[in-house]
């Protein structure tokens, strides 16, 4: 017995020391040394990227994360998944970083060998972060908000190096930059000859009576640049994002108006669009923002060029989808041929573990 146990004590030396060393580079191009691969890790941000690359059982090495911004903010899309992922329901919560109830605390004591985090979070809970660090818990960050490829491609892989999940991270990655690449060379052939398209963003969480925020230079507003658009807000709100005067929007007329939408359910005045939603509620929540004072003669309203677009979508390695439907909006003529929907079923087909439905984006139509 005394031989058996010393076996034991032994294999449980050797094991750790053979364990491979795992190095990760994060969106900033931080190099994160870890002694072997994380087998405990709390999230706080981009649960649909995690599932996608990791596959429903990389959730089993998650051993807390902050609920609200996927079991609060997006309702819908947290209930699909914990039909997939029932383990969901049962993952402690470490707070929230937008409503300051993040704690370190929280965080140090589940004992990860990882914490996982978008780049907003890390410079927003800077001082949570710090004390999370000086506790020996590494931090990987992420950044899906600054719509720039290289970041979505460093994050993607960065995950694929936390979860042991390398070539399904490396497939995901080239998908992207092959869709990301193949639509920004076709907008100066759409372009050709004609001036910028104006377009205007809003959030629609609070109805058509209150003015939302737009968005400068990240999320919306850095897509809508790289569309080759002519972004209302740019130079115009302080910080990324904030309401943009309503005279502003009128006197500029634009070409386009997008109303980022969502499965706000506490919210009824808001424009719903996500997994179980139907192009009807959809449609009648977007309606009331024509009836906005000044808004019957916009160019875009004229034309029918008001459309719904699933928030959620401008923050993951998924906003190709969002993207591909807002140049064809901007471009209706010359990209006619693009189908975000028949992209957005395929990538629920072959990387997400649940099935694609409802509503995600829709134009509303000529109104004349």
């Amino acid at each position: 017995m005394r031989l058996i146990a010393f076996f034991i004590v032994l294999i449980g030396w050797i094991v750790p020391a053979l364990a491979e060393p795992v190095r990760i580079t994060d969106a900033l191009g931080r190099v994160i040394e870890l002694p072997m691969r994380p087998k405990r890790l709390v999230v706080t941000l981009h649960y649909e990227e995690i599932t996608a690359v990791a596959g429903a059982e990389g959730w089993k090495k998650v051993v807390a994360m902050s609920r609200a911004p996927w079991e609060s903010w997006r309702p819908a899309i947290y209930a699909e998944y914990l039909k997939a992922i029932p383990a969901l329901a049962s993952i402690p919560d470490t707070g929230d970083i937008e409503d300051q109830s993040f704690a370190a605390e929280k965080v140090i004591a589940v004992r990860p060998d990882v914490l996982v985090l978008s780049n907003w979070g890390f410079e927003t809970a800077k001082a949570q972060v710090e004390r999370i660090q000086q506790a020996g818990i590494p931090v990987v960050v992420l950044d899906y908000h600054a719509q720039d490829l290289e970041k979505h491609l460093a994050s993607t892989r960065a995950l694929g190096r936390l979860f042991g999940t390398e070539a399904r991270a490396e497939e995901l990655a080239r998908f992207y930059e092959r869709e990301y690449k193949g639509l920004l060379a076709r907008i100066p052939v759409a372009q050709a000859g004609k001036p910028k398209p104006k377009a205007y963003i809003e959030f629609g969480r609070e109805g058509a009576e209150t003015v939302g925020n737009s968005y400068n230079k990240a999320m919306w507003g850095r897509i809508l640049t790289v569309l080759g658009a002519k972004n209302l807000a740019d130079g115009r709100i302080p910080g990324a994002w904030g309401p943009l005067n309503a005279e502003t929007v009128i006197a500029e007329n634009p070409d386009a108006i997008f109303l980022a939408s969502s499965s706000w359910m506490t919210r009824p005045k808001a424009v719903k669009t996500g997994y179980g939603v139907d192009a009807a509620l959809t449609r009648a929540t977007l309606m009331p923002y024509l009836d906005r004072p000044g808004w019957k003669n916009l160019k875009a309203v004229r034309s029918g060029n008001v459309n719904a677009v699933e928030h959620g979508l401008s923050r993951t390695l998924f906003d190709i989808v969002a993207m591909q439907f807002i140049a064809k909006r901007l471009y209706p003529e010359a990209l006619a041929d693009l189908d975000p929907e028949k992209t957005f079923r395929e990538i629920h087909a072959k990387y997400l573990p649940v099935a694609f439905s409802g509503t995600w984006f829709l134009t509303i139509g000529e109104t004349k």
